[in-house]
């Protein structure tokens, strides 16, 4: 099941603290975006935010799961009402990530 525009409306509001939240569409899904770093999926109306050891010490009972078949698990959030913790789990999770190289065209 695809998820709703609606739906990734709601999480942008929930996560526009942490920065400049943007997202793209992938295969009906969305991939999520804050200050041009890539750290999360939005799939079947289901929020999943990149796993590192910084996001970690966040909170150590977050549930994984993998976002999709055959994926590594992300972070699962179930708790979507809890804008203050997922500003930390966001930007502790973006700053530990890096800048997508961008690929040079042929």
């Amino acid at each position: 099941m695809a998820s709703s525009e609606e739906f990734m409306q709601y999480v942008v509001d929930q996560l526009n603290s942490a920065g400049t939240i943007t997202y793209r569409k992938m295969f009906g899904e969305y991939g999520l975006y804050c200050n041009g770093k890539f750290f999360a999926l939005v799939c079947d109306n289901q929020l999943f935010i990149k796993v590192t050891k910084e996001g970690q010490t966040v909170s150590a009972s977050l549930k994984k799961a993998p976002p999709y078949e055959g994926a590594k698990p992300w972070f699962l959030i179930s708790e979507l009402d809890d804008k203050e913790f997922l500003y930390h789990l966001t930007t502790v999770t973006c700053e530990a990530l890096p800048f997508q190289k961008s690929k040079k065209k042929s």
